[in-house]
């Protein structure tokens, strides 16, 4: 499993991420609502949006709202906010590169909180391409090794156009090219394969590892910006060491 990847365990573990109901809500509605907007809004022909109506049911989203949200993305509500996917480029503490992806109804808001998250851990925004160079746009598929017969998942994957396929005890993680997001999505939901997550992550060339206390800094400005309610996720260059996990782990 990906350092990153067991971060993210963790923080569901200890309830972390979303943890209010209301912004898990706002989060997969504009997640919805964008993967109806690129791919449109039949469920059985779009596998991102397929993906984040099943994490909504997940989490009880109410049924109206998830509709509400497919038809904002496809522009049949011609009431609802419309919202824009961008990236914002900048540097957490200890000169890790983060990309931060949002989605956002006015850009001058988000760029304005995402300047003062930064900012307060000593950090800064970047330049416009002065961080995406060293990021690569990937198709990304992560689930649970339980029950889950890896060699399956290793033969549908590499036959929908995956490019890797990693596993430990826990998972099994799969990457490739974003025009193979599809294809692999189709293969394995085909065969009934269940995925925890999916979507298109920005990679980075190179990790950086930094000492314990200096990963659990930018871990911390990194949650920081994920609570903003613009942002989506953040990417970074932040190798995720086994002793930095422990460490947080453990607090």
């Amino acid at each position: 499993m990906s350092g990153h990847s067991h971060w993210a365990t963790i923080k569901r573990k200890k309830g972390a991420a979303d943890a209010k109901k209301g912004q898990a809500y706002t989060r997969l509605a504009k997640e919805i609502a964008m993967a109806a907007r690129d791919g449109g809004g039949d469920i059985g022909m779009n596998v991102r949006l397929q993906l984040a109506v099943d994490r909504a049911r997940a989490e009880n989203m109410p049924k109206d709202s998830i509709e509400r949200a497919i038809k904002r993305g496809t522009g049949e509500d011609k009431e609802g906010t419309v919202f824009e996917q961008i990236y914002y480029e900048g540097y957490a503490p200890h000169g890790i590169a983060v990309m931060i992806e949002c989605a956002t109804d006015n850009r001058n808001r988000a760029v304005a909180e995402i300047r003062h998250a930064l900012t307060r851990v000593g950090g800064n925004m970047a330049e416009v391409g002065s961080v995406a160079w060293q990021f690569t746009r990937t198709a990304y598929f992560y689930l649970p090794a339980e029950g889950n017969d890896f060699d399956k998942v290793f033969e549908l994957a590499v036959d929908g156009g995956a490019n890797d396929v990693i596993a430990d005890e826990d998972y099994i993680e799969i990457t490739g090219p974003v025009d193979a997001f599809k294809t692999i999505g189709d293969k394995l939901s085909g065969a009934n394969v269940v995925v925890d997550e999916a979507g298109i992550r920005m990679t980075p060339s190179q990790e950086i590892e930094l000492p314990v206390d200096n990963t659990l800094q930018v871990l911390k400005a990194v949650e920081g910006l994920e609570e903003l309610d613009d942002v989506q996720a953040v990417f970074s260059n932040l190798k995720y060491t086994k002793e930095a996990l422990a460490a947080l782990e453990n607090e």
